[in-house]
């Protein structure tokens, strides 16, 4: 449900999320990329370049998809022959409808590729999830299932294509005005296209050994670190219950991350 309809009802929490690689298991763009088009290697010094600063997401996004030629309802059933969900997602998405915590997916992807997979992936029950992302779009002259014929439509002009604190903020300055009685804002990422929502919630739920944890560390955001969905489930039960604050887990979740101290896989 579109801001400000998910504040009706007051949910006590409201759970943004990212996609690719955070509910599911692997990155369908990233899949794309590393078979379809100029592979793995390549993809990863991108990514690199635009964690370190050195490019922009959006610039990086558009050179991976422009060396895809596979006509666009292919790519979707190589990705739907090939890309798993999180086994624990599903649960958690049934705790949070049974709760009044709206889910609302914020992707750097785009809505065809990501309805198919929620269909197919979690069933019938994920049309009811809302989806803020980017778009693909024939190129001139083009249809979507010819070769060379699709491209992205980013959601905005950012140099993120889609900043996903955009659509956070409007919750955000609605919570600011109920002052201590609006629902805490959650979000769980995993990458680089991640960066721009993780100053604009109470929580980020970042995925354990990956860029965003990087990142968070260095910005001093506030953070847990999780390897799947069940992690996240047992935490927003405690969030939401009362049995424990945001600030006590992103102490703990910062803790858990300096522990770690291993290498980061370059992630979007």
């Amino acid at each position: 449900m579109p801001f400000p309809d998910a504040l009706k009802g007051n949910p006590k929490c409201i759970f943004f999320t990212d996609f690719d690689g955070t509910i599911t298991l692997q990155d369908s763009n990233d899949y794309m990329t590393d078979n379809l088009g100029f592979g793995e290697a390549r993809r990863k010094q991108l990514n690199a370049d635009c964690l370190d600063g050195r490019a922009t997401f959006r610039d990086i996004f558009t050179e991976m998809l422009a060396s895809i030629s596979t006509p666009l309802p292919a790519c979707i059933d190589t990705l739907l022959a090939h890309i798993t969900l999180d086994p624990h997602f599903t649960a958690f998405f049934h705790w949070a409808t049974a709760h009044n915590v709206p889910v609302i997916v914020l992707s750097s992807g785009m809505r065809p590729i990501i309805r198919a997979l929620l269909s197919k992936l979690v069933g019938d029950e994920a049309s009811t999830i809302e989806i803020i992302c980017n778009e693909a779009v024939p190129r001139p002259g083009k249809t979507l299932d010819q070769r060379d014929g699709w491209t992205i439509q980013f959601h905005d002009d950012s140099g993120f294509g889609h900043d996903k604190s955009l659509a956070i903020r409007p919750y955000r300055e609605a919570v600011r005005k109920m002052g201590g009685d609006g629902p805490v804002l959650l979000f769980a990422g995993d990458g680089v296209s991640d960066l721009s929502a993780a100053r604009e919630t109470d929580l980020l739920f970042a995925k354990r050994g990956r860029d965003l944890v990087t990142y968070c560390e260095r910005e001093g955001a506030p953070f847990t670190v999780f390897g799947d969905w069940s992690e996240i489930l047992e935490t927003t039960k405690k969030i939401y219950e009362g049995k424990t604050s945001v600030a006590e887990v992103a102490k703990e979740g910062a803790e858990e991350a300096k522990e770690m101290g291993t290498e980061k896989e370059t992630t979007k």
